[in-house]
């Protein structure tokens, strides 16, 4: 149902679970291997990685989520030409909830991929995936209200494919096991986003990697 690989013009992302392994995953989220990932988690909904046991369960709940067909999470992989070429720099991916067709967008860029436009050039991708080849709805995105960075970024992506911020939803999630979170949620429909697209596509899909 999901592609193995995803292209844009200055990215790759592939099948998180199959591109990366548990101990390359901790070196970027366990507490202690890396200098940024505090920083990164401060407006995410997961803590920093306590063992590589811990990374090892979350790729397994990755594979279990993308052969369930519930949700798609791709590690992401800047192309050539771009800094970092190769590198893993984070992952991102699509929540899928079929029985009201909304496909919800979440991301983790490592601190030295911040700045370039990434969470945008996704975005774009991944509205391809859900509107042309999954057939949803709509596409949403929430983030905590005080990452204000994010929530410009966001915002500046809706807003170019025709969506809008639906407001400030109280005691959304509860991260991780900590006290309940706000989340401002923004969405963009199909028929929006057809309006302001049309029918040319940003990203390749590729069904199966060699090897």
């Amino acid at each position: 149902m999901f592609p193995e690989r995803i292209l844009t013009d200055r990215l790759r992302f592939d099948r998180h679970d199959a591109a990366v392994d548990a101990l390359e995953l901790y070196e970027r989220t366990g507490g202690g291997r890396s200098d940024t990932v505090d920083e990164e988690c401060e407006y995410l909904s997961w803590n920093p990685h306590r063992h590589p046991k811990e990374s090892h369960d979350v790729l397994q709940g990755f594979r279990d989520q993308w052969e369930a067909h519930e949700s798609a999470t791709y590690a992401v992989f800047p192309r050539e030409g771009e800094e970092g070429a190769g590198e893993f720099a984070g992952n991102t991916g699509v929540g899928i909830d079929w029985d009201t067709l909304t496909g919800t967008l979440g991301i983790w860029l490592r601190k030295p991929f911040w700045g370039r436009g990434y969470s945008g050039e996704r975005a774009l991708a991944f509205a391809d995936l859900v509107f042309r080849r999954l057939d949803l709805d709509l596409l949403a995105a929430e983030v905590f209200p005080n990452n204000e960075k994010s929530v410009r970024a966001v915002e500046k992506y809706v807003d170019r494919m025709g969506g809008r911020r639906e407001g400030c939803f109280r005691n959304h999630i509860a991260p991780d096991g900590d006290d309940p979170r706000d989340v401002v949620r923004f969405s963009v429909t199909e028929e929006e986003w057809r309006g302001v697209v049309g029918d040319e596509g940003v990203a390749e899909f590729v069904e199966e990697l060699d090897g």
